[in-house]
């Protein structure tokens, strides 16, 4: 197995914008658990049935595939509903993320980016776990903006997500990006740096 960073963090906190720092850096692999998710919401794949049997037919398109707005306006605003869905998306999440980590060089480094890392069996995999964060009127601007959300629908999200506190205890890097990319920048660069210190290739 290569070598893993675990990003993670709530929605729009710019853990993408991180982990395409660490690729710079000399990170081998970048995996988005949420891409992940999307490939998996594709039409004929059995967790776009499992979701439709579980949610109902109005939360899967025309053409079949999972309907990520209509879905998230049900299980963001109920709890039960949100932990029915992750039951049916972890195990298959994990299994993909087995095999994107077989593509890369025993001696390479991956990073995975997953917003529920923490709460889920992927962070046995990471050998260091960062935590990415900002400020909550950053977060809430960007979400609206790359989602198309309206206020009401981003804070609704942003109301499910876990809280940052709790996370800081478990994890090994904090990179805070409420400032400049530059400073996020240094931030990722030292901690990359500790990183490779302590985890040096066999």
């Amino acid at each position: 197995m290569p070598r893993v960073i675990g990003l993670t963090g709530n929605i729009a906190c710019g853990k993408t914008t991180v982990g395409n720092m660490l690729l710079k850096l000399g990170a081998e692999r970048y995996i988005d658990a949420d891409a992940l998710v999307h490939s998996l919401y594709e039409p004929g794949q059995p967790v776009t049935a499992q979701i439709a049997h579980v949610f109902g037919p109005s939360v899967v398109t025309s053409e079949g595939r999972v309907d990520r707005r209509t879905l998230g306006n049900i299980v963001f605003r109920d709890p039960e509903a949100l932990r029915r869905l992750e039951a049916i998306v972890h195990p298959a999440v994990g299994a993909a993320l087995l095999g994107e980590l077989s593509q890369v060089s025993p001696s390479g480094i991956a990073v995975i980016d997953a917003v529920k890392l923490l709460e889920g069996k992927t962070a046995a995999l990471c050998q260091s776990k960062w935590l990415v964060i900002c400020s909550p009127e950053q977060q809430l601007r960007r979400l609206m903006e790359r989602n198309r959300l309206s206020e009401e629908e981003a804070l609704v999200r942003l109301r499910a997500q876990p809280s940052v506190e709790e996370r800081l205890p478990l994890v090994d890097e904090v990179i805070d990006n409420s400032g400049s990319l530059e400073e996020t920048r240094r931030q990722v660069a030292s901690a990359f740096a500790r990183f490779c210190q302590h985890f040096p290739p066999f």
